[in-house]
């Protein structure tokens, strides 16, 4: 219910959006960022603070549970999550992971990588996965709704989609979008014209940016960049100077019931690197339980104790 009242009030706010750019570990590390806090003031709530720190609406309330989206008490001090643990894939490209709701770029000179908020397919229209490249982009595009978009549209609204919408402010691509190779060629990474939905599922299955990230990455980006989309929603790290760190996110539902946590599915690599003499297994059962998206030190502390402390703890 309350994410349902979340889309029928983000729509009628305003968006500003700040790039998020971290410097590259050089030393074979995965950790990037550092956290950062909000103190909300008045006449502030979710959507807005996200959108000045440019996170997703539901990583930011995955980070600060319990606390009303809507009207958060004045006063309160949120947890901005800024530190997270690269994905467990090639540096290259553009990298989509799903349960994060985030995009990563990495430019070619290999010294930074960019992370902006997306919107990902809803339940019933999921993103895939998929390994993938750039195959067109298109500035101003137009939109022809497949049929099955159309129906849905007509029997959730009443309302008849053209089969084609022209560029323009009634377009949902926005201003800018880049057609992927896989499959028919259907799934785009765009932008939107309304403030809406981004950190959010629910698209058709393509991967929404805001007005002012899908710019910049669209004049970043060529034909036959690599686009890889993940479902990652455990990430673990062994970084070169001792520390043990377990990230971990809601996993993607399957429905629309997520009124309590999901189970975590740990691979073997991930139950051999819990299972390590230096690591405290306690904390580790416990992030994969908050499954608050946050990157959790789960060296034990006997280990190296004195050199190992960190803002993320």
């Amino acid at each position: 219910m309350m994410r349902k009242m979340l889309l029928v009030i983000l729509w009628l706010l305003p968006c500003y959006t700040l790039a998020n750019v971290y410097s590259l570990p050089t030393n074979g590390g995965r950790l990037i960022g550092e956290l950062q806090t909000h103190v909300v003031q008045q006449g502030e709530f979710f959507k807005t603070i996200a959108a000045q720190y440019n996170v997703g609406i539901l990583e930011l309330m995955e980070t600060n549970p319990g606390i009303d989206p809507f009207l958060p008490t004045p006063g309160t001090e949120l947890t901005i999550p800024t530190l997270m643990l690269l994905p467990d894939v090639p540096r290259q490209g553009i990298v989509i992971n799903l349960p994060e709701l985030r995009l990563y770029y990495f430019p070619e000179n290999g010294r930074e990588v960019h992370v902006f908020p997306v919107g990902i397919g809803r339940v019933g229209r999921e993103t895939p996965e998929m390994v993938t490249k750039i195959k067109s982009r298109i500035p101003n595009p137009s939109w022809t709704p497949p049929a099955s978009i159309r129906a849905d549209h007509l029997r959730e609204r009443g309302e008849v989609l053209p089969r084609v919408v022209p560029a323009g402010p009634d377009n949902p691509l926005g201003q800018y979008a880049m057609q992927l190779s896989y499959g028919d060629g259907s799934y785009l990474i765009h932008g939107t014209n309304k403030d809406f939905g981004i950190g959010m599922r629910v698209s058709a299955g393509c991967i929404r940016l805001n007005p002012n990230d899908i710019e910049w990455l669209f004049n970043q980006s060529k034909y036959g960049d690599n686009v890889r989309v993940i479902n990652q929603a455990v990430k673990i790290s062994a970084e070169p100077d001792g520390r043990h760190i377990i990230e971990v996110h809601s996993p993607l539902s399957e429905s629309e019931d997520e009124t309590s946590n999901k189970v975590i599915t740990l691979n073997s690599q991930m139950v051999q690197f819990i299972s390590q003499d230096k690591v405290d297994r306690a904390k580790a059962n416990d992030a994969i339980l908050t499954q608050n998206g946050i990157p959790v030190l789960i060296t034990r502390d006997d280990v190296n104790s004195s050199d190992l402390s960190w803002s993320g703890n």
